[in-house]
């Protein structure tokens, strides 16, 4: 399994110089996390932004990863806003690998249980699930990219039919 960060609020650190909460070009939070556990994991840092500036050639740049890489399961650290983007992107290329998104409404900085939570349960996820496609893990659901969903209103994924 190799864990990908594109960065999203999971990552985002608070800037005391300008009062801003920021992406860092970094693995920090994902690395404490990991830290908790026995397992090894192997992890790539690749993009490190915001989701609402993810672009295509962001995209195709995670897609080169993957389609490089001998793992067939993968998990994509990624922000929630465009979440549903990448995965419905990857998916339109991958049919032989597992991909779990997962991101978190709240920085780790912030609230270190939601990211925890979301990316364990990721993890298990991954290594659980028997069948290839793409998935997104958030909120304590686990469900194909295209039967999840992001509502802004309640700050949280929810299930759709």
């Amino acid at each position: 399994m190799l864990i990908l960060n594109s960065g999203g609020t999971f990552n985002k650190k608070y800037n005391p110089l300008n009062g801003e909460l920021e992406v860092p070009y970094s693995n920090a939070a994902i690395e404490e996390i990991l830290k908790s556990s026995d397992a090894k994991f192997d992890l790539a840092g690749v993009i490190y932004k915001d989701s609402l500036e993810m672009t295509l050639d962001d995209r195709k740049m995670l897609a080169r990863i993957i389609a490089e890489s001998m793992d067939d399961t993968f998990v994509i650290v990624h922000g929630t806003d465009t979440m549903h983007l990448s995965a419905e992107f990857l998916a339109e290329i991958f049919e032989n690998r597992k991909i779990v998104f997962v991101g978190a409404m709240r920085p780790f900085e912030i609230d270190s249980v939601e990211a925890s939570f979301n990316l364990g349960m990721a993890i298990g996820f991954a290594k659980g699930i028997g069948e290839y496609g793409v998935y997104i893990c958030m909120n304590g659901h686990a469900v194909p990219w295209n039967k999840i969903q992001k509502n802004k209103k309640f700050g949280r994924f929810e299930v759709v039919l």
